[in-house]
Parts: C-alpha cells; sequence; structure tokens
C-alpha cells in the first residue's frame, strides 16, 4: 500500500461508483427506497455527469430525446428536447442539489480495486485521491457499479501509417482542447458515428470546409430538436403529468420503430434513405454515403437534429467521402481511390474503449474474478460475485431507461435481503443452467467498438435470468416484475462463530 494510506477506513451500506447519470439516479432511488441504507458515491473526475461532463467537443448533445434520456422522477423543463451537452450537464447538477444527493459525492475518488469477503460480507475498496495521490480505503456491504463503458483515460484510434508526418493538428473528442481554434481551417473528421456527425454542423459554421471521412455509411435519421406533443402537454397539464405522458409516448415510439426493424428491415431502410433523399436531393450519391451494408439497428442510428448535417452540405460547408485512408502525409490523408484529402486539423471521431466495471481489478474471496469467464444475470450482474449491479443502458433506446430499472432491482434487492435478514445475495447458475450455449453478451450488433471488446464481457446464456435482452419489454418482465427470490439470486447470512 501507499505510504499516503489514510487510517481511517469509510464504511457506507452502499457504496457506488460514478456520479453520472446512472450514479445520480441510483442515489435518488436508495434516498426514496432504502431510507434506512447509508451511502457514498465515489467520482473519480472533479465534477458530477459523467459523460457529459468529460465530453467538451463543438456541439456535443444527446442524441436520444430527453424525455426518455431524463430521469423519470424530474421533468426535463427545456424547449429542446435534443439537448446540448451543456444544458444535460446542468439538469444532472440540479438532481443532484434538489435532493442533496450532492453532499454524498467524493470527487478525485478514482476506484482501484474491490475485494469482497464472505466471512465479513463486505466489500474493500481501494480508492486514490487524484488531487493528493493518498490512497483510501471504503468498505461497503453492496457495490453499485455506474461507472459507465467505456474508458475515460482514452477513446480508440487505429494506428494510422504516417501519422507522424501530418504537419497538422489531430484530434480526439474525448481529449478536445479548451484553445483548439478552427476558424477558416480545413478539417477532415474521421468517422461516421454520433459524435462524428454532430461534430461536422457544429465545425462548419466557422471552418472553411468540413469533409467528413468514412469508409462505410451509418443509417442516419433527420428529426426536430423540439417535441411538439411535448410542447402542447405543457401548457394543459401539471408538469409532472406532462412529463409522464410525453415519456411515455416516447418508449412506445422508439419501441414500434425497433420492432420494426426486425420484422420489416426493409421498409425501414427505404424510409430511411428515402429521407436522405429528400434531404439533399436527387442528384446526391445516397447509396454510396448514406447506404450502409447491414440492416437499421444493427448498429446504433445516428439521430440530426433539425437535419443540421444536410443543411451543412447543402450549403457546401461539409461534404462526405467514403473511401478508405492509405496513410497520413504532410498536408492531409491519401485515400485508396488516388485522392489526397488537404487538411488543417484532423479529428479522429473514431469511437470509444469499452471496459468492464470501470476498469477496476476485482477480487471474490481472494480469487481474481474474470468477467469474461462469467455469466451476466439478467444483464445487470455477474455469476459467483455477490452483492454487486452494474449498470448498463440500452443500446437501443435512453441509457437512463434501463438504468432506472437497474436502480429499482438494486433497491429491491436491498430490501428483500433486509426483509429476509440475510447478509449476501449472489447469482448462482443451477443444475439446469451449466449446459447453457454461450451467447456474446450483447447480441446480433455488429459495431465496431462492441465487437472489438466483447471478448472480455460477461457471457449470455439461452435462456432467463443468464440473457442480457435489451430490451424494453423483456426487461419489464424479467427484471421489475419477476420474483426476486428466482432461485438463480441465493441468499445467505454471514456465519458466526460460536
Amino acid at each position: 500500500m501507499s505510504q499516503n494510506m489514510a487510517s481511517q477506513t469509510n464504511h457506507v451500506d452502499v457504496l457506488i461508483v460514478g456520479a453520472g447519470i446512472s450514479g445520480i439516479g441510483t442515489a435518488y432511488h436508495l434516498q426514496k427506497q432504502c431510507p434506512d441504507r447509508t451511502y457514498a458515491i465515489v467520482e473519480g473526475r472533479a465534477d458530477l455527469g459523467g459523460t457529459w461532463d468529460l465530453f467538451r467537443y463543438p456541439g456535443v448533445r444527446s442524441d436520444s430525446d430527453m424525455h426518455t434520456l431524463g430521469f423519470s422522477f424530474k421533468p426535463w423543463k427545456e424547449a429542446k428536447s435534443i439537448a446540448d451537452g451543456p444544458s444535460i450537464l446542468k439538469y444532472v447538477r440540479e438532481t443532484a442539489q434538489e435532493n442533496g444527493i450532492d453532499k454524498n459525492i467524493r470527487f478525485h475518488h478514482q476506484v482501484k480495486t474491490a475485494s469482497w469477503s464472505s466471512e465479513t460480507a463486505t466489500w474493500t475498496v481501494t480508492v486514490v485521491r487524484q488531487d493528493t495521490n493518498e490512497t483510501l480505503l471504503y468498505t461497503c456491504n453492496f457495490l453499485s457499479m455506474c461507472a459507465g463503458y467505456y474508458s475515460y483515460k482514452e477513446g480508440y484510434t487505429p494506428e494510422f501509417a504516417g501519422r507522424n508526418s501530418f504537419k497538422g493538428q489531430i484530434v480526439h473528442p474525448q481529449k478536445w482542447p479548451k484553445d483548439l481554434d478552427y476558424a477558416g481551417k480545413r478539417v477532415v473528421i474521421i468517422g461516421s458515428g454520433a459524435t462524428a456527425v454532430t461534430l461536422v454542423p457544429a465545425m462548419a459554421r466557422t471552418a472553411a470546409h468540413v469533409t467528413m471521412l468514412q469508409r462505410s455509411p451509418t443509417y442516419i435519421v433527420a428529426r426536430p430538436d423540439h417535441d411538439a406533443i411535448a410542447d402542447k402537454l405543457r401548457k394543459v397539464l401539471p408538469e409532472k403529468t406532462a412529463y409522464a405522458i410525453t415519456r411515455a409516448k416516447n418508449i412506445a415510439l422508439t419501441k414500434f420503430f425497433y420492432n420494426r426493424t426486425r420484422t420489416h428491415p426493409e421498409k425501414i431502410k427505404t424510409q430511411i434513405l428515402g429521407g436522405v433523399r429528400q434531404a439533399l436531393g436527387p442528384d446526391y450519391d445516397v447509396e454510396k454515403h448514406f447506404t450502409p451494408t447491414y440492416n437499421p439497428w444493427d448498429q446504433r442510428m445516428c439521430l440530426i437534429p433539425n437535419g443540421d448535417l444536410f443543411v451543412s452540405i447543402n450549403k457546401g460547408r461539409a461534404s462526405i467521402v467514403t473511401d478508405e485512408i492509405v496513410c497520413f502525409t504532410e498536408s492531409g490523408i491519401q485515400l485508396k481511390s488516388g485522392e489526397v484529402l488537404e487538411a488543417d486539423i484532423i479529428v479522429t471521431a473514431t469511437g470509444l474503449n469499452l471496459v468492464s466495471l470501470g476498469e477496476i481489478d476485482v477480487v471474490v474471496d481472494g480469487q481474481a474474478v474474470d468477467f469474461s469467464q462469467t455469466w451476466t444475470y439478467k444483464g445487470l450482474a455477474y455469476s459467483d460475485v455477490p452483492n454487486l449491479v452494474s449498470t448498463f443502458g440500452y443500446i437501443n433506446a435512453s441509457w437512463t431507461l434501463r438504468a432506472d430499472v437497474v436502480a429499482n432491482y438494486t433497491c429491491r434487492l436491498l430490501n428483500k435481503m433486509k426483509s429476509t435478514g440475510t447478509q449476501q445475495a449472489t447469482p448462482r447458475l443451477r443444475a439446469q443452467d451449466q449446459n447453457m450455449t454461450p451467447r456474446p453478451w450483447i447480441n446480433d450488433f455488429s459495431a465496431g467498438y462492441m465487437e472489438r471488446m466483447m471478448h472480455l464481457m460477461p457471457k449470455q446464456g439461452d435462456h432467463a435470468p443468464w440473457i442480457n435482452p435489451q430490451l424494453i419489454a423483456v426487461d419489464k418482465q424479467m427484471i421489475v416484475k419477476s420474483p426476486i427470490d428466482d432461485g438463480a439470486m441465493q441468499f445467505s447470512k454471514v456465519k458466526t462463530s460460536v
């Protein structure tokens, strides 16, 4: 241990790791449903907000509507339903302050290890204070992992030949420089995902020209940044009622649209591409630049508010190039087609690095846990890992919808332990689970950032509760309505010595 190890050990009933949307939401539900439990939130960064504090690139915004990305218990009051990053951060901060959650956050607290002891039914969590380099110990009876799904250390950037020869500036959106001046500059953005389609119109306002360079297209859907129905409801109904109705409406629409992509993919594809053709005109090569090789929602689709990307293209301030990179040159990028893209700034919007449980080392009764060898329990816990729930949102809907479900489950689990006088709750494979066919933790989703790291994630079985369906309707039955004591989640008491 470090010489700076504090002598005092901090103990709480529940330790929440991460002060983003998931962590703040979990704290709220704990306060309401388990008011007798003490808790703390440890956050490695200097502020709350998670994703919305980390990303500072131009135009950063949600790609889900705020009536579903927002908390179920706090209405989104702003006019725009597709909100910018600073507005979302303000909303999360307000939530923490209004409910006294901010008083329980320990900033600069980076979790390094978590070790479980069945003898005492406690987790011992090692934390390094980023501001003082002091090492602290926390103990807790239950660990709620709300650290997100990607590494905060750095984003994913492929190896580009000749990278060091480029004379301009290379920037990754995850580490955006405060003082980056792109006015009047030629910008090439590598990527075709949500970050790239956000950056293009934002930077195109002042850049000389912005080129989005993609190896392959992504499905892109334009929609208004205001919810007209929500606006009308707010005028005639109480705020919370209007919010609840809008939230239910948007959940239903998302579910309907996703189901249609599964049952009628060609119809949805035609509909999406028809919208692109209408926006860009009959002469634009939609087949080349906007038609993926996969079906809608086999990868995450990109939302563009008010068609801002199309507007930038139509104005000639932005363009899309679909090609492969041979190498970087002194003045830009050499493409496989022979074309050279001249650039002053290159933005590598090439994705994230997925991690499990916030990159912490987990030990159970002296044995290091290899999460790739565990089975996922309802997509929120891991076989043979006691008193731990991990939050991972939806890939085909708003993150917060599932974070709410997981937080409520956590509270139900804690209250079940209290009512039964048990101290340990562990998902364990039963006899009927021993010969399950393993499947990837996220199934039928071919996004590169998922596929790169899927081998590190837990396995998914072929029947409940050892599945991670990523479907609201299935989660409602499996997590919300199913009994906590299902035979696979096994409860036990600490063995006391006589």
